[in-house]
């Protein structure tokens, strides 16, 4: 490797894996040999890592330019993506560049140009447009997730792009499902295509079910399913942002702790509705299809769908956050009287019937505080847990996960400790400065 030997092993120790699956052994192995690579492969598979070890074998460590691209279709995704690059340690700089980060964040982080951009179609533009993006060394170009990048609304953009790199040597298309045709633009030449889908594959370790809904208002039936199912994590996929909003309200109302989750919202509420999803600090997220694709949330239990998707690949992206990887998991559709089910539905699923008396789940026990400070403040984990230990007193196992983002953080502690902490630390600086910390809203 051209990155001071640091060998696949020593970044698979980083991510804490065992071994490459079959699926990113060929991704690494046609990378060598051919120019353009297509990856077909489930959700969760691991795609991420297929493209990202191909491309960091490639880069050079004495160009101090820009020399790869990775475009994706939610700003979730290119966090998780810079994410894992940064936990591979390769010493590469890697910079995100989506819609609702600051533009002027984003602009100072590109004067030096980082070796890996990832980013949204719409941000990558507008970035290029200004002229803040060096183009002419970038060589690599990935497109992940590009059955959903290249649905109309982004096509323009991703020509674009496209239209702009001079000098790309290689491609890279990732995608969970065969369902697009690949336009002429993206300039694919004999690509080697890895396709491993298979019949059912997306829904490999899951298992579906339906449960009826007496009224054609759904909510009470979910509010008893989620008791029936008891204190586990599950998604509930709306349709409109209007009734993901309505359904979480019900639910809070009815002692269901949950989050809503659409793209609608601010980004410091997104981040922190998923940051209390992932650390436990809720068990239920209520959302639209926003929240099918890129979101890396691992143990996800239950995928619950309110209302019936309106086609089978979204089915598909919905069930696939959950029996990822070797784990199992289960689709619960919630099916008014009248409804039907779509024909790419087994009709012979099992059905639930409910109790007709439930009981609430027991509420978590985490809570989730917001301190407003972080990278950009040369605030860290370690800052964040030393100060939580030394000036409010919490043992190592009443700190849970911990999110730093660019200006904020957020951190899990057990709930139990919540106000005897925020009385602690009232008074006192994290870095000798004063930084507001509450209970994240």
């Amino acid at each position: 490797m051209k990155n001071k030997n640091l060998s696949v092993e020593e970044i698979l120790s980083r991510l804490n894996i065992p071994a490459l699956n079959e699926m990113q052994i060929a991704s690494v192995e046609a990378n060598r040999k051919d120019a353009d690579v297509i990856i077909l492969s489930a959700t969760g598979s691991g795609k991420t890592l297929a493209f990202l070890l191909p491309i960091i074998e490639l880069l050079n460590p004495n160009n101090k330019n820009t020399q790869a691209l990775i475009i994706v279709p939610s700003r979730e995704l290119a966090i998780q993506i810079e994410q894992v690059t940064r936990q591979m340690g390769t010493g590469f700089k890697i910079t995100t560049c989506y819609g609702g980060h600051k533009r002027e964040t984003e602009e100072n982080n590109l004067v030096q140009p980082p070796a890996i951009i990832v980013g949204t179609p719409g941000r990558i533009c507008d970035h290029i447009r200004r002229g803040n993006i060096t183009l002419d060394a970038i060589e690599i170009l990935v497109l992940d997730e590009f059955d959903k990048t290249l649905e109309l609304g982004f096509l323009e953009e991703v020509s674009f792009i496209m239209g702009s790199l001079k000098n790309l040597k290689k491609r890279i298309l990732t995608s969970a499902t065969e369902t697009v045709e690949i336009p002429s633009f993206i300039g694919l030449s004999n690509p080697t295509r890895l396709n491993y889908l298979s019949q059912g594959d997306e829904e490999k370790g899951l298992s579906i079910e339906s449960v009826i809904s007496p009224e054609k208002d759904k909510n009470e039936t979910l509010f008893k399913l989620i008791c029936y199912l008891g204190n586990r994590s599950a998604i509930v996929f709306c349709n409109h942002r209007e009734s993901v909003e309505r359904t979480s309200h019900f639910l809070s109302k009815s002692g269901i702790v949950n989050e809503f989750y659409h793209g609608a919202m601010e980004q410091q509420q997104r981040d922190s509705a998923l940051c209390k999803f992932r650390n436990g600090s809720v068990n239920v997220l209520v959302t639209t299809d926003l929240a099918s694709r890129g979101l890396d949330i691992p143990n996800i239990r239950y995928i619950i769908h309110y209302h019936l998707p309106h086609t089978e690949e979204i089915f598909i992206h919905r069930n696939g956050r959950t029996a990822r990887m070797d784990a199992s998991g289960t689709a619960v559709l919630i099916l008014s009287e009248d409804e039907k089910l779509p024909a790419y539905i087994n009709a012979g699923i099992e059905q639930i019937h409910l109790p007709p008396t439930v009981i609430l789940p027991e509420k978590p026990k985490w809570s989730t505080l917001f301190i407003a400070a972080g990278k950009k403040n040369k605030v860290n984990k370690v800052d964040i847990v030393g100060f939580l230990s030394n000036k409010g007193e919490l043992k190592k196992e009443d700190i849970g996960l911990i999110e730093v983002k660019d200006f904020f953080s957020f951190v899990a502690i057990r709930k139990s400790k919540v106000g005897h902490v925020l009385q602690l630390i009232k008074t006192e600086k994290i870095k000798n400065k004063n930084v507001k910390i509450e209970i994240a809203k």
